[in-house]
C-alpha cells in the first residue's frame, strides 16, 4: 500500500502562510513537527496496514473535542450540507431522517414531498437503498437518499415488524423558515419562524405584511425549537421591529478583527405594534438574539422557558481540498452587555465535561427601561411557563427517542380525524408510563453519580460491605423517585407527546393549528396582549 505522507517542512510552510506570529508560534510549529513525524512512522512502521484519511479524521475530531462542541471539522459533505441549510433548498426525499446503527428512521415527513407520496411515516426504519443494505454501509447512509431531482430509489423499509418497499422520486425540496402564519380571532398574527436560513427576515417581513393587511395589531414570533442560524438574519428579523441604526448585538474576541458592533440597517416595518416572543429550551443562538434584542430594548415580552443559552458565534474557514474548519470566533453581548452562554467549555471538571454556569453567579443588566435581566443562561423570559419547561427526565425521554417511539405505538393503535378533537387523556398517560417502564429508558440522577462515587472510594477502603445494604436502599429509594418523577413533570412531558401524535395524523401545518387554539404559551401571549395596560406597566 501506498503511504501519503505530509512532511513536516510543507506542514510547517503552510502554517507560516496562514498564522501570524505570535509569542507561542515556535511552540506550535513544534508540534506540527512532532505530530507528522509521529504520523509518518505510524503509517510505515504499524502492525497491519493503516488508512491515513481515518486516522487523520480520528486526529482532528479528538483534538476539537476538547475545544466547543461547535468548533467543527466539515468534509466535502458537510460543507455542502451547510450550504443547503442556509439556502433553504435541497434535492432530496423531502423527510426529517435520523440515522441509528443499522437503519434509517423517519423522523417528520413533510407534506406533499416526495417521502410523503410514496407512503413512508414517521417511525419507518428504511433498511435498504436501491442494492446498498444500509448496515452494510460504513459512511453516513443518510447520503444516499441524495441525488439529482427527477431520479428514482428503490426504498425498503421495516413498519410495525412488517417489510415494505416503495419508489421514491427525488426532487426539489424548499425548506420555510416561516412555515405557517395565520390571523387569529382576537387579531392576533401568530408568526413562527422555525429557523434563520437566508430567508429568514424576508419570510417574516411577507407574514407581518400580510397578517397587518387582514387586521392584526398584535404579533406572537414563535421562535421555540428554532435551532438558530446566519446572525445576519438575526439582525434583519430584530429590525423588522426596532429602528434603523439600533445596536442588536456586540461580538468580543482575544482576535481584534471580530470584536464587531451589529447595528439595524434597514427601515423597520412596525416599531410600535405589541409583540410576544416564545421561546424554550431548544431555542439557541440566532433566536437567543433576537429574543435577548428584543427584551433589552423593551420592545415586546418574552415568554416561555429559559432558551438554551448558546452565545458564541461560528464561522466557516476554507481549508484544502473543499473542507472547512466552522471555528467559535468570539462570543456576543445583547444590547445590554450580557452573554447568556450557559456552559462553560474552557473551565471543565475533573470528568473533563463542561461547566454549567452556576446561577448565583450570574450578574445582573439594566434594559433600556431599567428592568433587570441576566446573563450566564440563555434567555430568561419575563413570563415563565411550567409547560415550556424541559426538566431533566424529559431530556432524557427526548434523547432516548421515548417520546417519538410512543408517538409512533399511538398513531397505529388510534383513529383521529380532526385535530381539534385531540385530548392526550390521562389513561394514555398511565399507558405512557407503562410503556416507558417497559422500554429500557433510563437516567441517571446525580444523586445517583455521587452515591456510586462514594461506594467506589469505600470499595477501596474495604468498608462496602457495611455500608452495601444501605446503599441498595437508596439507589431503590432513588428508583421510585424516578418514576414518580414522570408524574411530577407530567404537563411538560404530555405537551411534548401532543406534539409528536398530532404531527403524526396531521403534519406540522396541524400542529400549528392545533397550537392557536390550544397551546398554553399561545393562549398566555394572548391574554398579555389584549391587556395593553398590562402589557406596557410589565415594559417599564
Amino acid at each position: 500500500m501506498k503511504k501519503r505522507i505530509i512532511y513536516p517542512a510543507i506542514a510547517i510552510l503552510l502554517l507560516l502562510s496562514t498564522v501570524s506570529f505570535k509569542s507561542d508560534f515556535f511552540e506550535i510549529a513544534k508540534q506540527i513537527e512532532i505530530f507528522t513525524t509521529m504520523f509518518k512512522e505510524l503509517n510505515m512502521n504499524y502492525v497491519d496496514e493503516t488508512n491515513p484519511a481515518e486516522l487523520m479524521d480520528t486526529a482532528i475530531k479528538a483534538m476539537l473535542d476538547d475545544l466547543d462542541p461547535y468548533t467543527k471539522y466539515w468534509n466535502e459533505q458537510d460543507v455542502e450540507a451547510s450550504k443547503i441549510r442556509n439556502a433553504g433548498e435541497y434535492t432530496g426525499i423531502g423527510a426529517s431522517v435520523k440515522t441509528i446503527k443499522d437503519k434509517i428512521i423517519i423522523i417528520e415527513p413533510y407534506k406533499n414531498y416526495p417521502a410523503d407520496k410514496a407512503g413512508l411515516k414517521a417511525g419507518d426504519e428504511i433498511i435498504q437503498i436501491g442494492n446498498i443494505v444500509v448496515a452494510d454501509f460504513k459512511d453516513d447512509a443518510g447520503e444516499l437518499l441524495k441525488g439529482a431531482s427527477g431520479t428514482k430509489v428503490d426504498i425498503t423499509y421495516k413498519r410495525q415488524g412488517q417489510t415494505k418497499t416503495t419508489v421514491l422520486t427525488r426532487e426539489e425540496i424548499e425548506v420555510d423558515a416561516v412555515p405557517y402564519h395565520t390571523l387569529l380571532e382576537d387579531n392576533t398574527g401568530y408568526i413562527v419562524l422555525s429557523k434563520f436560513n437566508s430567508k429568514a427576515s424576508s419570510e417574516t417581513i411577507d407574514a407581518l405584511k400580510e397578517l397587518k393587511a387582514k387586521g392584526a395589531d398584535k404579533i406572537i414570533l414563535d421562535l421555540r425549537g428554532n435551532p438558530g442560524g446566519l446572525l445576519s438574519e438575526a439582525i434583519n428579523v430584530t429590525n423588522i421591529f426596532v429602528p434603523k441604526d439600533e445596536l442588536i448585538t456586540t461580538t468580543k474576541s482575544v482576535v481584534k478583527k471580530y470584536n464587531k458592533e451589529y447595528f439595524t440597517k434597514r427601515d423597520p416595518i412596525d416599531i410600535q405594534i405589541p409583540l410576544v416572543v416564545l421561546v424554550n429550551g431548544r431555542s439557541a443562538s440566532a433566536s437567543e438574539i433576537v429574543a435577548g434584542s428584543i427584551q433589552d430594548l423593551d420592545r415586546g415580552i418574552v415568554i416561555g422557558a429559559r432558551s438554551f443559552g448558546k452565545g458564541l458565534v461560528q464561522r466557516p474557514k476554507k481549508l484544502t481540498y473543499g473542507t472547512q474548519l466552522k471555528i467559535t470566533i468570539s462570543r456576543y453581548y445583547t444590547p445590554s452587555g450580557r452573554c447568556i452562554q450557559a456552559l462553560d467549555y474552557w473551565n471543565r471538571d475533573k470528568d473533563n465535561k463542561a461547566v454549567r454556569i452556576d446561577e448565583q453567579d450570574f450578574k445582573a443588566f439594566k434594559t433600556k427601561n431599567g428592568r433587570t435581566v441576566y446573563d450566564g443562561g440563555g434567555i430568561q423570559p419575563d413570563i415563565e411557563l411550567e409547560t415550556s419547561k424541559f426538566s431533566k427526565i424529559t431530556t432524557a425521554l427526548l434523547r432516548s427517542n421515548a417520546i417519538f417511539e410512543y408517538g409512533t405505538k399511538y398513531y397505529y393503535s388510534h383513529q383521529l380525524k380532526k385535530s381539534s378533537d385531540f385530548k392526550f387523556t390521562n389513561n394514555d398517560y398511565e399507558d405512557f408510563k407503562s410503556f416507558v417502564k417497559k422500554s429500557d429508558f433510563n437516567f441517571e440522577t446525580n444523586t445517583e453519580k455521587s452515591f456510586k462515587k462514594a461506594l467506589e472510594v469505600a470499595k477501596r477502603e474495604k468498608l462496602d460491605n457495611d455500608i452495601t445494604s444501605s446503599y441498595n436502599e437508596l439507589i431503590a429509594s432513588i428508583n421510585v423517585s424516578k418514576q414518580n418523577a414522570l408524574d411530577t413533570y407530567k404537563n411538560e412531558i404530555v405537551n411534548l407527546l401532543t406534539d409528536e401524535i398530532i404531527k403524526r395524523y396531521f403534519y406540522r401545518e396541524g400542529l400549528y393549528n392545533y397550537y392557536v387554539t390550544h397551546n398554553p404559551e399561545v393562549t398566555k401571549s394572548q391574554e398579555i396582549l389584549n391587556d395593553s395596560k398590562k402589557y406596557q406597566n410589565m415594559l417599564k
